[in-house]
């Protein structure tokens, strides 16, 4: 199964320095994804609606990776803010390493945005982790302002 790492960052330039250190990491650039809210949002027609098309596309990659609704909706309040989410997509060790260089450059907790941290059962970060083969998508734990989900 494919493990996520998500972190949410306040500006383009800190999402700038940790994809730069995930590159240095080894994180291969094509498994990491870099979004904010686009400047220029093309009308397509009379009925086109960019922003809000941008905002239910986001939230929707995000539950599909295993974000609840209230997380997908504190990422895309968070872009639309002016913040900037950064993923990075890999092996266990791999994403472990993400979560951390996302944590260094003080990723934004989602409880931040949405009041508290909500509860969906998450495994305790010290705890043992139950065979990854029979966990279903969903956000496993968290560290610092990180979100690692499982897909």
């Amino acid at each position: 199964m494919p493990k996520t790492a998500v972190g949410l960052f306040e500006n383009p330039g800190l999402a700038d320095q940790v994809v730069h250190d995930l590159e240095v990491s080894g994180f291969p650039r094509n498994d990491v994804r870099v979004l904010s809210e686009p400047r220029d949002m093309a009308v397509t027609g009379i009925m086109s609606t960019p922003r809000t098309d941008f905002e239910v596309d986001l939230g929707r990659e995000l539950k599909a990776i295993g974000a609840s609704e209230e997380e997908a909706k504190a990422y895309v309040q968070g872009v639309r803010r002016g913040g900037v989410l950064v993923s990075a997509t890999g092996s266990n060790e791999r994403v472990d390493n993400a979560a951390e260089i996302m944590n260094r450059h003080f990723a934004i907790g989602v409880e931040e945005l949405i009041g508290h941290e909500p509860d969906f059962g998450v495994i305790e970060e010290n705890a043992p982790l139950v065979d990854e083969s029979r966990v279903q998508s969903g956000r496993i734990r968290q560290t610092g302002g990180t979100r690692l989900f499982v897909w």
